[in-house]
Parts: structure tokens; C-alpha cells; sequence
């Protein structure tokens, strides 16, 4: 089996290169990634039971049929990924995010290969009531460059899987938080383990307090990848993918539990302030797939690994 993953030294990459050594020994797993956030650490002592290659490379510059021929799977996890940071790149993030998913479709396409590519639960923006992935076009708001353009590749998937015979499925994923060598720290519970740890005030958007998010365990994210392939998941879909929904609230409150006297510090914001939404997770887990991680756990292994 060969498994090529883009972005593979980021704070997904860097934990599902090593969890696919434990459920796919014997595979063979190429690592595309460009190091411009120099996270070489995320290469450093890789498991031996499967055959890694790294390719040091933008997406949107090199030949991908000879890197996709013969391959089985493309796990598309390269993006820029910070949206409150999109207002101010709006057009670097379109080129990065959206032409780099074309091309990988269409190497795909050509050679014959399976996708996972990612969306966000960002595309549903603000809603009233609890939201499936039924909801219609005209009711996704996406409030961010990010966002939109997810939601344009999404778009993309569904007419080369309708037209050109694309194999592929598309994960809407929550806030991802968790440990992992290559993990980022501008998202919510990261940012405020690293805050916390550090002696920091928690920054919270001043008017998202009290606000709903979908979260997902980076545990359940690799996992699912190991569910999509062994099951051949790759139907045309769309599916949610979130451990659990949480107010701003209710993950400030798990982080003092392990470091209590805490202070919040409400900042301003352009984007998230008016986001607040809550996501159905029920048609992935109708196919079978269940959540085993949780934001206790995820934030007590975050705090534990950092220095204090």
C-alpha cells in the first residue's frame, strides 16, 4: 500500500505519519511538505515498520504523476489553515488552498488514486439550530477568506467526483486540538494550553464566550483516516467531523482544572466574534465510525508536554 500525504509536517500530518506505522505496517508512506514553518522536528525519529519518503516541495511547483503513480491513497492535509489571519492574505490563501486541491484532484483523477481531502465545519458560519451536512448551500455563511474558499473546494471535489470520476471524500473537521510534534498553537484549546502553561491570561474573543464550537480530538482524526480507508470511504460525501460541540466557556473551565488561578483577558476580533454554531456528527458515526477521544484528555496531554 503507498499513502502520500501533503502537508505531512503539520500538526495532523505529524501524528497520522506515525499512527499509519501502527495500522499499516508494512506500507509505504511519501511525505510531501514545503517546511515553511520549518517544522523539521516532525521527521525526527519515525517509527522503522513502514518505508517513509520525504519530498521537500510547494504542491503548486511539482510534477505530482510521478509521485502519484502507483499510489493507492492522497490524504490532502496542505493549507493555510489560520483564518482569522486570511482577511489580511485572502489571496495567498485562495492560491495555496484552492489551486493546490485542483492540481492534487486532477493528479488524482489521472492516476487513478483515491482522495481525502479536507474541508472546515467554518463553512456553516453563524446558525440558530444544530446543523447537518443536508444544510442547503444558500444557508452556509461562511464569515472568513478561509472558509469561503473551503468551501469552494468542496465544490470542486463534488463536480470532478460527478464528472471526471474522482474517487474521493471530504471531511468538514472541527478545531482540532491535541499533541503532536508538528502542532500549531493559534487555535483555541492549543493557544490556551501554551498560554496557561506559560503564566499567561487566556485571550478569548470578547463576545464568544458563551458560544458553541465543534471541536475534534486529533486522536479521532487519525483514527478516522485509518476508517476511511479500510472501509473505502470514498463515496462522493460530505461528512462532519467533530468529537464534541463546547462553549469558549467549558474549555477555559477543563484548562483550570489542571492549572487553577487563571486569568481571561476578552480581546476583539474581525472574525469568530459573531460565529456560533453546533454540528451533527451523526452521519459519519452511522456509517459506523465512533469518537473515543475528549477535551479533558486532550488538554491534560497537551499541558503535560509543554514546559511549565
Amino acid at each position: 500500500m503507498k499513502i502520500i500525504i501533503t502537508g505531512a509536517l503539520g500538526h495532523i500530518g505529524s501524528r497520522l505519519i506515525r499512527y499509519i506505522s501502527e495500522v499499516f505496517p508494512g506500507s509505504e508512506v511519501v511525505m510531501i511538505d514545503n517546511l515553511i514553518s520549518k517544522r523539521f522536528s516532525s521527521i525526527f525519529n519515525l517509527p522503522s515498520k513502514v518505508k517513509y519518503e520525504f519530498i521537500e516541495a510547494d504542491i503548486k511547483k511539482i510534477n505530482l504523476d510521478t509521485i502519484f503513480k502507483e499510489a493507492n491513497y492522497v490524504i490532502h492535509l496542505a493549507a493555510i489553515t489560520d483564518a482569522e489571519a486570511s482577511f489580511k492574505n485572502a489571496k495567498k490563501v485562495e492560491s495555496n488552498n484552492f489551486d493546490c486541491t485542483n492540481k492534487v484532484a486532477h493528479a488524482c483523477i489521472d492516476n487513478n488514486v483515491q482522495l481525502v481531502t479536507l474541508s472546515s465545519t467554518s463553512v456553516y458560519g453563524t446558525q440558530k439550530a444544530q446543523v447537518t451536512e443536508d444544510c442547503s448551500v444558500e444557508e452556509l455563511k461562511p464569515q472568513s477568506p478561509y472558509a469561503e474558499t473551503k468551501l469552494k473546494e468542496e465544490k470542486l471535489i463534488k463536480t470532478l467526483c460527478d464528472s471526471e470520476g474522482l474517487n474521493a471524500v471530504c471531511f468538514r473537521f472541527g478545531t482540532i486540538y491535541g499533541p503532536s510534534s508538528g502542532m500549531r498553537f493559534h487555535t483555541a484549546v492549543n493557544k490556551f494550553c501554551w498560554q496557561a502553561t506559560q503564566g499567561k491570561p487566556l485571550t478569548v474573543w470578547s463576545t464568544a464566550f458563551n458560544q458553541k464550537r465543534p471541536y475534534l480530538d486529533l486522536s479521532d482524526a487519525v483514527r478516522l483516516i485509518e476508517f476511511t480507508i479500510k472501509k473505502d470511504l470514498f463515496d462522493n460525501q460530505i461528512y462532519n467531523i467533530l468529537t464534541e460541540n463546547l462553549t469558549v466557556r467549558e474549555v477555559t473551565e477543563v484548562v483550570k482544572e489542571f492549572i487553577p488561578n487563571l486569568k481571561i483577558d476578552f480581546v476583539d476580533s474581525k472574525i469568530m466574534n459573531q460565529m456560533s454554531y453546533e454540528v451533527s456528527n451523526k452521519k459519519i458515526q452511522d456509517k459506523g465510525f465512533s469518537f473515543e477521544g475528549g477535551i479533558r484528555n486532550g488538554i491534560k496531554e497537551t499541558i503535560s508536554m509543554l514546559p511549565r
